[in-house]
């Protein structure tokens, strides 16, 4: 007896024909990429940075200063000079005298929380001075700052001459490089310059203070406290409000080192967040007044300083020095130093002062203490050049919550998608062991659909923050004085992600071309539920589901859906979509 094989139904992939299909996933596309465009556009945050590629040409570019008696000046006598007695003894040159250390130490209080932190003071003196001698109290920058490992170089060098030379823990409490106080950290230091006073031997109207980068918002609280200051000497100090002057920073730096104009851009978005709004109270602090330059002043820059805006800083000092009347204002640049005044690259340490830094700054506070006056020109070294204003930048309180809590919410979907797919790995396994090849969690014409679409929202989002990584890498060391890598992923790597972007948004609307598809099919566009044709009814029986193939498949797809329009609206924030 013959037996003949039943036909099987030819398994139709999909219900609408291809034509229809591709309309409807392009119309889906471009109502997609049109919501986004817009999301971009929505977040986009403009400034104003001109003028731009300014310069001051000093007179010289001999950076010396030349300090000369006047009828003002301390005066001496031989037998004082030779006798070693205080400001008499002080030598405007290095090496005079050998140098003891002191280790003192006190507790410093931040007013409004009371928390206590334990500051070291390590005093370098000069040996064998008998008389009063003036002092120099040393400021760190950025980071925490230690009195024994901090500026020892430079204190030996003013102990040396003659100097009280102290170096200081930097009180930090418990706060961050976003969170300073910079009004306890003042009171601190003011501390520290009153037990200066104290120590044997110190003329208690003699002391000045030299300030590094941070340390100079710092310094303008000081000087509101403390009337007696000599002098300052103000190494790549912060001139202008922190906002501003980071924002200056990033939008540079990111120029220096070739970023692409869409990661510059997010420069922009960083520093609009409203800093008190956060209880970041110190990014909008503008300590200057009319005292912040009323007492002799000594400006150095580093012409390879990318931290700091030197055209707008200079001219600043010079006209708030004048408008106090003060005329004790020396401004010098420095060629091939680095932020902190040194040449080389920080970051592979052995770094040393600029040439001639030491002995000009140390000749010129010897001068101001001793009466002095300063001939030579007052603005000299290299060519001071700033390559943008300072940015104008407003607030978005609005624009700051939307980004914080899409952000938040997209590392919370990130997690439970991990979870969920580890759970669906799980259940594959298991059915796999069972010799069951049925579908999991996506019915079959959805599967591709959907993993690509994953996949490339998921390497979109890889390289933007690879990429961010690397910019932030780049600027690290080119503030530490190292030559800026110029281009390459932090250029084309927008692009890729852009590209990235679109095939995502076009597999998404394929899978929501899909859905009307099975909407279409389950006759719900005609308000009925069964279908008519041959091909429905042949399509249906093939297809024991549509879109998933069980509950926890369908929950997969909703949390998939949600992630994935969530890393869309985090690069559409960031600008992937308008750059």
């Amino acid at each position: 007896m013959l037996f003949t094989e039943k036909p099987r139904r030819k398994k139709h992939k999909y219900y609408w024909p291809a034509s229809l299909r591709f309309t409807s996933t392009l119309c889906v596309f471009i109502v997609l990429m049109v919501l986004l465009a817009f999301a971009s556009q929505a977040a986009k945050v403009s400034w104003s940075d001109k003028p731009l590629n300014r310069t001051i040409q000093p007179v010289t570019s001999n950076t010396a200063v030349d300090m000369v008696p006047d009828s003002k000046s301390v005066r001496c006598t031989s037998a004082q000079k030779a006798g070693q007695v205080g400001l008499c003894a002080l030598s405007l040159t290095t090496g005079k005298y050998k140098v003891g250390l002191k280790l003192e130490q006190f507790t410093g209080v931040q007013e409004g929380t009371g928390y206590k932190q334990t500051v070291r003071m390590l005093l370098h003196y000069p040996i064998g001075d008998k008389g009063e001698m003036p002092g120099i109290i040393f400021l760190s920058g950025a980071g925490t700052g230690s009195a024994t490992k901090a500026f020892q170089d430079q204190a030996y060098y003013f102990a040396s001459a003659g100097f009280v030379a102290a170096t200081i823990d930097k009180p930090v409490w418990h706060t961050t490089p976003i969170t300073r106080d910079y009004p306890s950290m003042a009171r601190v230091y003011d501390e520290a310059i009153n037990m200066m006073r104290k120590f044997p031997g110190v003329d208690p109207n003699a002391i000045g203070v030299h300030c590094d980068s941070e340390s100079g918002w710092i310094e303008p609280y000081i000087l509101d406290m403390d009337h007696k200051i000599a002098f300052q000497i103000l190494a790549s100090p912060m001139l202008f409000e922190p906002r501003r002057a980071m924002a200056f920073v990033g939008a540079q730096d990111f120029s220096i080192i070739g970023a692409n104009p869409g990661y510059q851009s997010m420069v922009r978005k960083v520093f609009s967040i409203d800093f008190p709004g956060l209880g970041l109270k110190d990014g909008n602090c503008n300590p200057f007044n009319s005292r912040s330059f009323a007492i002799p002043t000594f400006l150095a820059y580093g012409a390879k300083d990318v931290m700091t805006s030197q055209v707008d800083g200079m001219a600043k000092i010079m006209q708030m020095a004048q408008e106090a009347g003060n005329e004790n204002f020396v401004l010098r640049d420095y060629p091939f130093a680095d932020h902190i005044l040194r040449i080389g690259n920080g970051a592979a340490g052995d770094t040393t002062l600029a040439d001639h830094y030491l002995q000009e700054t140390l000749a010129w506070s010897a001068g101001m203490v001793l009466g002095y006056k300063q001939v030579a020109p007052k603005v000299a070294g290299h060519e001071i050049y700033q390559s943008i204003g300072l940015p104008v930048v407003h607030s978005d309180p609005v624009g700051m919550w939307y980004a914080i809590v899409l952000h938040i919410l997209l590392i919370l979907f990130i997690i439970v998608t991990a979870i969920y797919s580890l759970v669906v790995l799980g259940y594959k396994i298991a059915a796999l062991c069972k010799h069951d090849k049925r579908p999991v969690a996506f019915a079959e014409n959805f599967a591709k659909d959907i993993f690509f679409s994953a996949m490339a929202s998921f390497i979109a989002l890889w390289l933007f923050i690879a990429a961010v990584t690397q910019i932030v890498v780049r600027v690290v060391f080119l503030a530490w004085g190292a030559a800026p890598k110029i281009g390459g992923m932090v250029y084309w790597s927008w692009y890729v992600i852009q590209a990235a972007c679109v095939v995502v948004i076009w597999t998404w609307s394929m899978v929501i071309t899909s859905l009307f598809e099975a909407m279409s099919l389950k006759g719900w566009f005609r308000g009925k539920n069964k279908p008519k044709t041959q091909r429905q009814i042949e399509f249906l029986e093939s297809r024991g589901h549509f879109i998933a193939s069980s509950k926890m498949g369908m929950g997969y797809i909703i949390i998939l859906a949600i992630t994935m329009l969530l890393v869309l609206l985090v690069l559409a924030f960031w600008g992937l979509f308008l750059y």
